[in-house]
């Protein structure tokens, strides 16, 4: 991958951080809670259509104002292949706040 990808993700929503198709190398992601107080959970994973979805990560908790690095993340980023998805889960009643960084 020629670039780092950025990404500010909020909500309890999954993101999808990489696209099937875009035929990405991943070294490392880096994931960072800027919440000042709260902790939140983080599920990090890919996913196909028709074949399902397969966590890297689940449920791994990242208190407030730490970060945490995955790497040797390997996997299909062919145009038929698996997109790369986050998913933030809230500790408490207010919007977990995570950056994302891909290198």
């Amino acid at each position: 991958m020629a670039a780092t990808l950025h990404y500010n993700v909020s909500g309890e929503f999954a993101t999808e951080l990489v696209q099937a198709g875009e035929g990405v190398n991943i070294g490392s992601i880096n994931f960072s809670n800027v919440h000042a107080t709260l902790p939140c959970f983080i599920d990090l994973y890919i996913k196909k259509v028709n074949l399902g979805t397969f966590y890297i990560i689940k449920n791994i908790k990242l208190p407030a104002g730490t970060s945490l690095n995955v790497s040797g993340i390997g996997f299909d980023n062919r145009p038929t292949g698996f997109g790369l998805f986050v998913k933030l889960t809230k500790s408490a009643s207010e919007t977990p706040i995570v950056d994302v960084i891909i290198k």
